[in-house]
């Protein structure tokens, strides 16, 4: 099993950014694992530009990868449920965990039905960047957890 995250757009938070890139290391030495920065697209509206947005992202995505597409509407996990789920997955399923970040505008609706999982870090909203970070930090948590490691305690 693999581990990969899709996003649209850089992460412009220079901080932010860092964080992601050290969760990505530290991540990379406990599973596979890949980020595919998808360009943001300009487009006449937000409309236009999450629907376009949301082909490419499609267009990354096996028939056989479960997709997690992260939405505020989503299902609420603690770490400790999220870790569950990361362990019951690596068991249970040969298949590649997808998680799915859209761009500032959101996710389209064709990514959402896709999805095998729509998962909500909090009822709180969160920005762009910070939701990255917040992503990154969750799945080495859950590994760390799944693994038995000093981090998660």
């Amino acid at each position: 099993m693999k581990i990969r995250v899709i996003w649209v757009g850089k992460t412009r938070n220079a901080s932010l950014s860092a964080v992601c890139k050290d969760m990505a290391g530290r991540i990379g030495h406990l599973a596979g694992f890949e980020i595919a920065e998808l360009k943001e697209l300009k487009a006449a509206n937000d409309r236009q530009r999450i629907e376009a947005e949301g082909e490419k992202i499609l267009d990354r995505i096996d028939r056989s990868d479960y997709l997690i597409a992260l939405d505020s509407g989503g299902r609420l996990y603690s770490s400790s449920g999220f870790a569950e789920f990361i362990s019951r997955h690596m068991t249970e399923s040969p298949r590649d965990l997808v998680f799915a970040v859209g761009g500032p505008a959101g996710l389209s609706e064709a990514v959402t039905r896709r999805a095998n999982l729509i998962w909500s870090f909090s009822k709180l909203t969160f920005s762009h960047d910070l939701a990255r970070a917040i992503l990154m930090e969750q799945i080495y948590r859950a590994l760390s957890i799944v693994n038995n490691l000093p981090y998660a305690r």
